[in-house]
């Protein structure tokens, strides 16, 4: 009997010590955090950080059973922490006693993996600065104004209701004053509601007119109920409806806001109960503003915190659970076009200032997330109904793969290809929240991701696709850097599918699909409204042409970059670079197929909406061939095709990372 237990207690012991070596490669490989093969004081986590929804309170209790803790830092979103004992001897005993010691935590159960390190940085830190013109105000309104501004809003449907109420897919929401409209983001200026603002708020809003918050009153009030797990994708307040500032104020528990720059840059807010959030200038126009659908959010341990700000000192982090949240936000409408100093996130000024082609990195981000990842958020759900049917070519591709291999989609979009072979393990991933959570909802796992830089452990697929992707990039570099993401995510005899759009529309004397569907009479009949509104846009670049040929004659070096063409739909393209139209259908059932299964290009249609514009970078005949033979190293093509309008290529990985 003793024998037998030595042994199995070996054999533990020699797996636990697998784990540890694995989870210590994991460390070293994807955050840069090397481990010590001797004892210190200091010991890194695995498993045991925020991101794995561990509180520091919990892991904090478990560390403590190994002697005198000095420091716990917490990185938020990551998947350890990092703890300091007393001395050598503590975190050798907290090394020997908690290695694979499980740990429950918000109905999971992790395991916790400890390693040394020499040292533990004390410069890792998050950023804490606010977006400029950003302030939050604590303790705005006392408990009792909080309990009867929660009470006024009456959640009760009435037929003869002087608000509009609506239940929306992730909160439920009312307008006071003006409704606005979820189909065009937009108010419709002519048609306000009867009653205006609620009573209740007047003394909130005569405090912050006399405190300079604003200069004259808000006219427009919308309410937002968030439940535990609920959120709002990214955005920017329509900047033709509502003037500056914007008032938001937090009723019934607090929560994070995520705001994010066009260059990348991303500032995480906390706003406890009873803060009022002042968006004013650049955090107004220019920064996207959005809640992480989630139950727990990582906030400060401390519960006083003098600005909101998410704290940049790790020790003083951890998860709180959120609990029922309900805004008010307070905008004044505005009445003539907008002439902020940001025109080229200005839908009043936009058509003014069509963008030019990137050089730069910082030019190129900014590009893509007004062109492509915010249009894809906005238009989500009508281009998810346009995008049901599997195109037959990736479909055999996907149904060649193995049993049991691990299929990458990078860019997934609505998911449609995720579900085609079910012996197979697939995921996928897309910069948009809102076709994510359409994925989700399918299904399907899927997560938010830049694909040029996806949260996937280097060499773990045996296969992954590109479909559509790659021609939103604006930039040779950026597109290159796509392909070697997919290439870094296959393992060595893995493939890649890659499609993209092709410029050559027409080829071997066969129409594609997206141009035959240009001659029918619908399609006619747009085609003169999108060829006006491409000529208001290229007019400006017809001008641009002209000044820059006045001038030629002073300095060379004075060029500037050429303007992008607006596309006209159903045509042949006439460059590479181009904004596609997107003409927004209401009340799309995202659940039932509208379109043509066409991979490109948008679906026409009769219905009144607005029109959004979309970057494409089109591909010539061999250009997508050459960028993968000679742009990325470490992988062969297997075969280049022309299908339906499509630049495709097949790669397969000949060998490792080293070479990349």
């Amino acid at each position: 009997m003793d024998s037998t237990r030595s042994v199995r207690r070996t054999k533990e012991e020699k797996k636990l010590f697998r784990r540890q070596i694995k989870a210590s490669h994991t460390l070293l490989k994807h955050e840069g955090i090397s481990t010590a093969s001797h004892p210190t004081k200091h010991l890194v986590v695995s498993n045991g950080g925020l991101g794995n929804g561990v509180s520091r309170e919990s892991l904090l209790e478990v560390l403590k059973e190994g002697g005198t803790v000095e420091s716990l830092l917490t990185p938020p979103a990551k998947p350890y922490a990092f703890v300091t004992y007393s001395s050598t001897e503590a975190g050798q005993n907290a090394y020997t006693l908690l290695n694979g010691r499980a740990l429950q935590c918000h109905d999971q159960s992790v395991t916790l993996y400890f390693s040394y390190v020499e040292k533990v940085d004390s410069d890792r830190s998050v950023s804490c600065a606010l977006p400029p013109g950003l302030s939050v105000l604590e303790g705005f309104v006392s408990p009792e104004e909080e309990l009867q501004l929660l009470q006024a809003v009456d959640w009760t449907p009435h037929t003869a209701d002087v608000t509009v109420q609506k239940a929306l897919k992730h909160r439920r929401v009312k307008h006071y004053g003006y409704e606005f409209r979820y189909d065009n983001n937009n108010i419709d200026k002519d048609k306000p509601l009867a009653g205006g603002l609620p009573a209740e708020c007047d003394a909130l809003l005569q405090r912050c007119l006399a405190d300079g918050h604003i200069s004259v009153l808000p006219d427009q009030l919308t309410v937002n109920q968030y439940q535990s797990g609920q959120g709002i994708p990214p955005h920017v307040d329509t900047h033709s409806a509502f003037e500056d500032p914007i008032l938001s104020l937090s009723l019934g528990a607090k929560t994070v806001m995520d705001f994010k720059h066009p260059d990348g840059r991303s500032v995480a807010v906390v706003l406890p109960e009873r803060s009022l959030l002042v968006m004013k200038g650049e955090s107004r126009y220019l920064w996207t503003h959005g809640i992480t659908p989630r139950k727990f959010d990582v906030v400060p341990v401390s519960e006083v915190e003098g600005s909101g700000v998410m704290t940049s000192d790790l020790s003083n982090l951890t998860l709180k659970r959120r609990g029922t949240r309900t805004s008010l936000t307070f905008r004044k409408i505005r009445h003539i076009p907008c002439n902020c100093a940001y025109p080229s996130v200005c839908d009043s000024q936009l058509l003014s200032s069509p963008p030019t082609v990137p050089v730069a990195e910082g030019d190129a981000c900014r590009l893509e997330e007004q062109y492509v990842h915010q249009v894809y958020e906005d238009i989500s759900s009508h281009f998810s109904s346009t995008r049901h049917s599997p195109w037959p070519h990736v479909q055999d591709f996907l149904l060649s793969l193995p049993p049991g291999s691990i299929l990458a989609d990078i860019g997934c979009g609505n998911g449609k290809y995720l579900g085609i072979n079910p012996e197979v393990i697939s995921v996928g991933c897309d910069h948009s929240a809102n076709l994510v959570q359409i994925c989700v909802e399918r299904g399907y796992e899927a997560f938010v991701s830049d694909a040029l830089s996806v949260p996937l452990r280097s060499g773990s697929c045996d296969a992954c696709i590109s479909i559509a992707v790659i021609h939103h990039f604006s930039t040779q570099e950026r597109r290159q850097a796509a392909v070697r993401e997919l290439v870094r995510l296959l393992k060595v005899g893995g493939r890649a599918l890659i499609y993209v759009w092709a410029m050559e529309q027409e080829y071997n004397n066969q129409k594609s699909k997206y141009l035959k569907e240009g001659t029918t009479g619908a399609s006619v009949e747009r085609s003169d409204e999108l060829k006006t509104e491409e000529n208001m846009f290229n007019q400006q670049e017809e001008h641009d042409r002209k000044m820059s040929s006045d001038m030629k004659c002073t300095e060379e070096q004075n060029v500037t970059q050429p303007r992008i063409h607006i596309h006209t739909n159903r045509t042949a393209f006439l460059s590479q670079d181009l904004l596609v139209p997107w003409h927004l259908k209401c009340n799309v059932d995202k659940n039932k197929g509208a379109g043509s299964g066409s991979t490109n290009g948008p679906l026409e249609n009769t219905s009144q909406g607005p029109v959004f514009h979309r970057y494409y970078h089109v591909f010539q005949q061999g250009e997508l061939e050459e960028m993968c033979c000679c742009g990325v190293t470490g992988v062969k093509v297997l075969r280049s095709y022309h299908d339906q309008g499509n630049w495709c290529v097949e790669l397969e990985k000949t060998h490792g990372e080293r070479a990349l």
